[in-house]
């Protein structure tokens, strides 16, 4: 991966745009930027419905332009004005975006010098290609975004523009600073394994919304955590660092790690092999992705070499979890196939969080939208990608709605 730097001049902080700042990356990246003041300072926040928190954030970071999903820039002003009575701050009057195209019109902010796009689903996709036009270090948390625009998405991003705030992507970038692109066997990507590691396939037709977002080491939303649980979450990475790192398929390969200590790990052609590890903490990728290509001194907690503890691996059971070999079929069929995968998906998961579906029924649902699908023969663009996760969603539903 190139390391091409995006660092304003010596001596100014980066200025950071947070799309998504009101969910679980947001409000991390925040911290980040809170408790490293002489390097960083907020350009932008993009929140979704949470007014009330994302009013507060503003109030606190004072950037000069904040959006919300809400549909009335009213609304949001009321709220940033209650916010700042609250804390006795006067004179604060950001500029203000309302409405779906909020958070696209935030990130393309000129005055940043890096977004982070920390959006959940493929409505991050807009805000991903507005951050790449604009010329800022886009540091991606948005998977989704570059998985279903794939090379659409790559075209707009200059070389070194895209650092990964995932932390196996994250991982995965740092160790192959170790070897040259000619020099990598294997990108070795770990999984927690959810909270079904071990079940039979017969086991999960029967496990709860509950039991899904009981993740065993990571706090994260509904979509992510849910996706962790059926292995999507690791078939989209396995997609995503095909993008990132331009490795073929066949070359990437899941374990599963149970302590989510060892984010990633680069196989080298000489049999070496390098690990990035540390204790499960997002801070810590989402601080060198917002400061790439250079680390943040503090960010999180070394491992605790002094304790004996060990590390297990294990194969990921392709029998039970079969979402990463569906999606390599996918992405290896062509270049709007993984649009249809994560819009079926994200689908499944909201009718199987309503109690319309079975668990198993979130993967199967997106095996049968893609036995659907017919590639546009159109060259591939934005507008392609889409019309194509809006067609995917629609079979989605009506699959579900025949009884998935």
């Amino acid at each position: 991966m190139s390391t091409k730097d995006f660092s304003p001049e010596p001596g100014r902080p980066r200025r950071v745009t947070l799309i998504g700042s009101t969910g679980s990356i947001g409000t991390q990246g925040l911290d980040v930027i809170d408790n490293a003041p002489e390097q960083f300072s907020v350009a932008a926040l993009s929140g979704g419905y949470n007014l009330e928190l994302l009013a507060r954030q503003a109030v606190k970071f004072r950037p000069a332009v904040v959006g919300s999903a809400v549909d009335s820039t009213q609304e949001l002003a009321d709220a940033i004005a209650a916010a700042a009575q609250e804390a006795s701050v006067h004179g604060y009057a950001p500029e203000l975006f309302a409405g779906p195209r909020a958070a696209t019109e935030v990130a393309g902010f000129a005055d940043a010098d890096v977004v982070l796009n920390g959006i959940t689903g493929a409505i991050g996709l807009e805000p991903t290609i507005a951050a790449l036009k604009a010329g800022h270090l886009l540091a991606l948390a948005n998977k989704e975004s570059l998985i279903i625009g794939g090379q659409v998405v790559k075209q707009f991003a200059a070389p070194g523009q895209i650092a990964p705030v995932d932390s196996e992507h994250s991982a995965l970038a740092q160790a192959l600073r170790s070897g040259t692109p000619d020099e990598v066997a294997k990108l070795i990507v770990t999984a927690s394994g959810g909270p079904f590691f071990g079940y039979s396939y017969d086991q999960l037709r029967d496990v709860t919304p509950q039991q899904a977002m009981a993740h065993p080491t990571w706090d994260m939303g509904r979509v992510v955590t849910t996706n962790s649980a059926t292995m999507v979450n690791k078939a989209l990475e396995v997609i995503e660092a095909h993008l990132l790192f331009d490795v073929p398929l066949d070359r990437i390969e899941p374990v599963v790690h149970r302590q989510s200590i060892i984010h990633s790990m680069v196989e080298f052609i000489d049999g070496s092999v390098i690990a990035q590890a540390s204790p499960p903490d997002m801070r810590l990728p989402i601080a060198l992705g917002i400061n790439w290509p250079h680390r943040v001194a503090g960010a999180a907690t070394a491992c605790d070499f002094s304790t004996a503890s060990s590390w297990t691996f294990d194969p990921l059971d392709e029998s039970v979890f079969t979402a990463v070999k569906l999606a390599k079929q996918a992405a290896a069929a062509s270049g709007t196939h993984m649009a249809v995968y994560n819009a079926a998906n994200e689908v499944a998961v909201d009718a199987f969080h309503d109690g319309k579906i079975r668990f198993t029924d979130i993967v199967e649902t997106i095996e049968r939208a893609l036995d659907d699908y017919t590639p546009v023969n159109a060259e591939p663009s934005v507008e392609v990608v889409l019309e194509t996760d809006k067609w995917a969603r629609a079979r989605a539903s009506k699959i579900l709605g025949a009884g998935a």
